[in-house]
């Protein structure tokens, strides 16, 4: 019986707080899922790497690795190299499975979700920048 993992994966920053949406997102995707194993890496600039990320898939015990971009547009990050990047963390881990999803994309939910953050910016105070162009 395969046991699949999910591996969200995220572009990375060298700010720290950047990078601490990643592993917020993955408790709340595998406490929304099925996924009895979610992680997260990121391509670059941060730890936890996709081959780290990967290796702690295995460790928890995925024969099966699905790699989500965590990304909106299918650019050269979400296309190419993540794909790479997940293929040669694959590479060492025999019998292991995976795949790279698409990235986030054109969805009515996420149009919903701009629009919610519109109107939730009208009940904060003015943001200064805009208030004397």
């Amino acid at each position: 019986m395969k046991t699949q993992a999910l591996l969200l994966v995220d572009h990375g920053s060298t700010q720290s707080e950047a990078n601490e949406l990643l592993p917020r997102i993955a408790q709340l995707v595998k406490e929304l899922s099925k996924f009895e194993i979610v992680c997260y890496a990121h391509m670059e600039l941060a730890e936890p790497t996709i081959e780290q990320g990967f290796d702690f898939c295995v460790a928890a015990g995925a024969s099966e690795i699905i790699v989500h971009p965590y990304f909106l547009a299918p650019g050269r990050h979400s296309t190419s190299d993540i794909p790479r990047l997940a293929a040669r963390a694959a590479s060492k881990h025999d019998g292991v499975r995976y795949r790279v999803t698409e990235p986030l994309g054109l969805d009515t939910k996420i149009a919903q979700l701009v629009i919610e953050r519109v109107e939730q910016s009208a009940s904060r105070k003015e943001n200064p920048a805009l208030s004397e162009a």
